[in-house]
């Protein structure tokens, strides 16, 4: 089974986000999003816009390109995994 697109994200903002040394709360405040927003985002079940996208880069001191980068390469690596 593939990992989904919200999945994918979810995990390489967690991935991110824990980098950064950051809580969900932190993030939250420095992007200007509920940290139960990230919770769900990280956990796959919601979508950012890309408004929040942005944000979260900001927030995450990196290009809104790296982290769909990363998730292009996720999905990937994924699907070659499964092959």
């Amino acid at each position: 089974m593939f990992l989904d697109i919200s999945s994918a994200f979810g995990k390489v903002l967690r991935q991110k986000r824990k980098e950064a040394g950051l809580t969900q709360e932190q993030l939250g405040l420095d992007a200007n999003v509920q940290r139960n927003f990230v919770s769900l985002i990280e956990r796959g079940v919601n979508q950012p816009t890309i408004t929040v996208v942005f944000k979260l880069a900001q927030a995450l001191k990196c290009q809104p390109s790296q982290l769909v980068a990363e998730v292009e390469e996720m999905l990937a690596q994924d699907r070659h995994s499964t092959d």
